[in-house]
């Protein structure tokens, strides 16, 4: 049964649960603290600000976005699928994004999107439907099931901040692949969502925070 990340209770037991299960973890909660829960909107305007934010730095992204949103308030899909490619340009939008978020909107118009009925679905099943999309990949997916929908199970696991937490935390020698990435988070299902968290929390503590012996 799918599960939620709604409120910082939520994601208080999820981490408890979590330490229980594996004890490595432990360690990491003692060195981090509670992490604050992470949510955005659900729906369309919360997954194009994650499409605009892709590889982007947070200063530059919040910049167009605060822009774009500006520009189409309300944001809806029916503007942004009207809108000419031109002006989205102007308001500092790629075209590979522009070209994203007319095809996304597209699909919502002609319903054969339903981004907010995504979270009924399993963690796996809503990431295949989303990365189905053009303009969609793995990590964008993932965080908008996570900050957007609050799914309980998704996981980033191309997220380097992620990778990162995961190095110092565990520790390993080296960052973990995405594909290792995966591998480690098995045993945290269906709470890795809940996880994600943690080592977010823990890549921000840096190398400056002790090892577990």
């Amino acid at each position: 049964m799918t599960t939620y990340l709604h409120t910082q209770a939520d994601l208080d037991r999820a981490i408890t649960t979590l330490v229980e299960r594996d004890p490595r973890l432990g360690h990491v909660l003692a060195t981090t603290g509670m992490p604050p829960l992470r949510r955005r909107a659900p729906g369309f305007a919360g997954l194009a600000q994650i499409i605009v934010g892709q590889q982007l730095s947070t200063a530059s992204a919040s910049a167009i976005w605060g822009r774009l949103s500006a520009a189409f308030d309300p944001f809806v899909p029916d503007a942004i699928r009207r809108a000419r490619p031109a002006r989205l340009a102007k308001l500092g939008l790629s075209g590979a994004k522009i070209k994203a978020l007319k095809s996304i909107a597209h699909d919502i118009h002609v319903e054969h999107l339903d981004l907010e009925a995504l979270g009924a679905l399993s963690a796996d099943e809503a990431h295949a439907a989303l990365t189905a999309l053009h303009g969609v990949g793995p990590w964008t997916a993932d965080v908008y099931l996570l900050f957007c929908l609050g799914h309980s199970d998704a996981w980033p696991a191309a997220d380097i901040a992620i990778q990162e937490g995961i190095r110092l935390g565990l520790p390993l020698e080296s960052r973990p692949t995405t594909k290792e990435t995966i591998v480690l988070a098995e045993p945290w299902r269906p709470l890795r969502g809940a996880a994600a968290h943690l080592w977010w929390a823990r890549y921000r503590v840096g190398r400056l925070a002790p090892r577990p012996v």
